[in-house]
């Protein structure tokens, strides 16, 4: 791009117009407009444009420059991108491009035809919605409560249930090559690319129909939502196959809207469908975009990495939402993200939810969204709920892929230690194991790595298959009935429970819950000689003081967390009342 096109953009362009679009400017001096910095956090204003000299600067960060500096900052693109962004805006036409082959100019023809046939074919649709034929769309459209506004603003359209019409109103205007590349139209004759080569008819109709738009908000596709559910019409959400314009794993819905306040907020909620998009974003919360019921994809990543490193992910609760989520965890993680889980009452996805609890209940939610960790300890614990060693080492490798992934040694530590607590294993053996599985490439950690017994759970083990006139049998029964949550982090928890709960018969290994702990108990018995009687219930009685301070340290550790939450939401009271259980729990520790 020539110099002196800069210079001539430059000169005819209103750096307060231009960075005005992207920050509120009030004037405080006579050439001089002030702002916040979009490039940091702040609450008093120290950001400052000068129009008679066309230059920014942020007296916080230091950023400066001028217009050109400003657009390739804010939008993360090239210095070229930006001279050309910026003669958009101003209504400068760009210079004539030179091709390195005919090639080369073709396919940039057919990329602005392309652009221009999927504006004539919104147009098309938004006009065929207000026909009498579009009764049910209306209907449908009044029935999710989308208002008047949002389908303006959305370009919300209805495509007729008629094969030619949308074909030939189109043919007037754009070629046959065209027509056959934009993905609007269907053949039952395909060449080996997949391009229709027979007679065309309209790929949407008798359809709701949702332009998809590229991040400079041109429309590059639809999604279009069937009103009839019969085998007939299809599926009941039809997309645009990929064309040269499109590539569904590359965009994301609405980020030409959201955009804007993903970067002022530095954050993007992460949903899966377009109404649940829409929803949320025409009742004020702007940072949302969507996948479009599409699988999360690197380049989605990268593509969002632009703008945020901070996501909260929204989807659906089913299965299928779960599944989708956690692959979505997966490559966020593996980027750096910052990441939380955001889950709704009653199974509701976005778009249910606020028509049935607002929009401020749904805030609430967001702020309440779970650390990524904590979510998949939480899902681990859903899906494998039996406290046998053979869950818990399901629930340990459905989380090895999510540990590997995190990046920071110390991210992957603090993960280890909350699932070995919330599961009730040894934390230090499930370093072990995991480290085991992380060296040896292993997809798996192995299956009796659960169940080996740390000191403490062989001294519990040797009192309560004593007889029941036992005294170290007693104590350790009637403290661990009363004291549940003593049994906690350990991994024969419970077998513990179990010998502890239950009258002691003959042979004790009738009361083991399962095959492996039968096998753990005997080989305990074989091997370890329970010695004197006395020893044995000063060693209960060591070991259950030892339970009730690990508990403490634990609710410590949460509360520690818990206060941290709450500060970041800003809820005074309960961060008063959570320190007060500290306090508590600090009296306690010292009286031990």
């Amino acid at each position: 791009m020539a110099d002196d096109f800069k210079e001539q953009v430059k000169a005819a362009t209103d750096i307060v117009k231009v960075i005005g679009e992207y920050v509120r400017l009030r004037k405080s001096g006579a050439q001089n407009f002030s702002g916040l910095c979009p490039f940091h956090q702040e609450k008093s204003p120290s950001f400052s444009v000068n129009a008679a000299h066309g230059y920014f600067y942020c007296f916080g960060c230091h950023a400066k420059g001028d217009v050109f500096t400003f657009v390739q900052k804010i939008e993360n693109i090239s210095f070229p991108e930006a001279v050309r962004a910026v003669a958009q805006k101003m209504g400068i036409p760009l210079p004539k491009r030179e091709w390195n082959s005919p090639e080369e100019a073709a396919q940039a023809g057919l990329r602005r035809q392309l652009i221009d046939i999927h504006e004539a074919a919104t147009q098309y649709f938004q006009q065929a919605l207000q026909s009498t034929e579009a009764a049910r769309a209306r209907e449908y459209l009044s029935s999710r409560a989308v208002s008047a506004d949002t389908i303006t603003m959305f370009r919300i359209g209805y495509a007729p249930d008629d094969f030619n019409h949308m074909r030939e109103a189109l043919s007037k205007h754009f070629n046959d090559e065209v027509m056959r590349s934009s993905g609007l139209f269907s053949s039952r004759e395909q060449s080996d690319e997949g391009r229709p080569v027979g007679p065309l008819y309209a790929r949407f109709r008798k359809r709701v129909t949702f332009p998809i738009c590229n991040e400079a908000g041109k429309t590059i596709a639809f999604t279009a939502r069937a009103l009839d559910s019969d085998e007939k019409s299809g599926p009941k959400y039809l997309n645009s196959p990929e064309t040269p314009l499109y590539t569904k794993g590359h965009v994301l819905f609405n980020l030409d809207k959201a955009k804007a306040a993903i970067r002022s907020q530095d954050y993007a909620l992460l949903v899966e469908g377009q109404m649940d998009c829409i929803r949320v974003f025409t009742s004020g919360l702007q940072p949302v975009i969507a996948t479009s019921g599409t699988a999360f994809t690197e380049h989605q990543v990268r593509l969002l990495s632009r703008f945020t490193k901070r996501v909260v992910v929204n989807f659906d609760p089913d299965t299928a939402g779960a599944n989708a989520a956690e692959k979505s965890l997966a490559l966020l993680t593996e980027a750096e993200f910052e990441v939380r889980i955001m889950t709704l009452e009653g199974g509701l996805d976005p778009d249910r939810y606020v028509l049935e609890h607002g929009i401020a209940a749904y805030a609430e939610a967001l702020r309440n969204a779970k650390p990524h960790a904590e979510y998949l300890i939480d899902r681990a614990r859903t899906l494998f709920p039996q406290r046998t060693a053979e869950a818990k080492v399901k629930a340990v490798n459905f989380l090895l892929p999510h540990v590997r992934r995190l990046p920071s040694a110390i991210q992957r530590t603090q993960f280890v230690d909350d699932a070995a607590q919330k599961l009730g294993i040894d934390s230090s053996l499930m370093r072990q194991e995991l480290q085991h599985a992380a060296t040896h490439r292993l997809e798996s950690v192995r299956s009796t790595s659960a169940m080996q017994l740390n000191e403490t759970e062989r001294i519990l083990l040797r009192a309560l298959v004593q007889p029941e006139t036992d005294r170290a049998r007693q104590r350790a029964a009637s403290e661990l009935i009363a004291h549940p949550e003593w049994l906690d982090g350990l991994a024969a928890a419970e077998l513990i429970e179990a010998l502890a709960g239950a009258p002691l018969t003959d042979n004790p290994l009738e009361a083991a819950p399962d095959d492996r702990s039968r096998e753990i108990l005997a080989r305990l018995l074989h091997e370890d000689a329970i010695g004197d009687p006395a020893m044995l219930a000063n060693e209960v009685g060591n070991v259950l003081h030892t339970l009730e301070r690990r508990r403490l340290e634990r609710r410590k550790g949460e509360l520690r967390s818990l206060i941290a939450e709450a500060e970041r939401r800003s809820d005074t009271d309960m961060v008063t009342q959570l320190q007060m259980e500290a306090v508590e729990i600090n009296r306690a520790l010292r009286m031990l």
